[in-house]
C-alpha cells in the first residue's frame, strides 16, 4: 500500500512540475516581445517547444554541435549575438557547448524542474530559452554553457 501511494505521489509531483514550466520563457519584460501567435508563426514546433516552453532537443541532433568555422552564434528568436565560435568546445555531451557568452547577452535563473536546481540561461533580449550552465567546463571560466542548437543560428565570419 505504501509503495502505491509513493508512486502516485511521485507521478503527481512530476506532472505538476512539468505543467508549471509551460511558457515561462515568455514571462518577464524583454526588449523584443511577440505574441504567442507571432512566435508560433516564426518558429517550427521543436524550436517553439525549446525556446518558449523551455524544452530540450535530443542530444547529437543539432548540426551546430559539429560547427567548427569561425563566426558567431545568434539567438534564433531575436538575432542577438550570444556566443563567439572561439569560445565553443566539444564537451562530448551532444549539445553545442561554450565556456563563455558574449557580454550582456545571456541572463540566468534557477531551474528547479528536476530533482535539484540547475542554472537555466536565456537570451536577455527576447527571453528565449537557450539551455543550462554547469560548473564542469574548461578554464578560464570553468563553466559549460550547454545550449540547444535549435535556439541558435550561425553566421560564419
Amino acid at each position: 500500500m505504501l509503495r502505491r501511494h509513493f508512486l502516485q505521489g511521485t507521478a503527481a509531483l512530476l506532472g505538476f512540475t512539468g505543467s508549471a514550466r509551460m511558457a515561462t520563457a515568455a514571462e518577464g519584460t524583454f526588449e523584443v516581445t511577440r505574441t504567442e501567435a507571432e512566435w508560433k508563426s516564426m518558429l517550427n514546433s521543436q524550436e517553439y517547444r525549446v525556446m518558449r516552453e523551455e524544452g530540450t532537443e535530443r542530444a547529437f541532433t543539432s548540426p551546430l554541435n559539429d560547427e567548427k568555422r569561425a563566426g558567431m552564434f545568434h539567438c534564433k528568436g531575436c538575432d542577438l549575438a550570444l556566443y563567439a565560435s572561439e569560445h565553443k568546445y566539444d564537451s562530448g555531451t551532444g549539445w553545442p557547448s561554450f565556456w563563455q557568452a558574449q557580454a550582456n547577452a545571456i541572463e540566468t535563473k534557477p531551474d528547479r524542474s528536476l530533482f535539484g536546481t540547475r542554472t537555466e540561461c536565456h537570451c536577455r533580449r527576447c527571453g528565449s530559452h537557450m539551455g543550462h550552465i554547469f560548473d564542469d567546463g574548461p578554464q578560464p571560466t570553468g563553466k559549460r554553457h550547454c545550449i540547444n542548437g535549435v535556439s541558435l543560428s550561425f553566421r560564419a565570419a
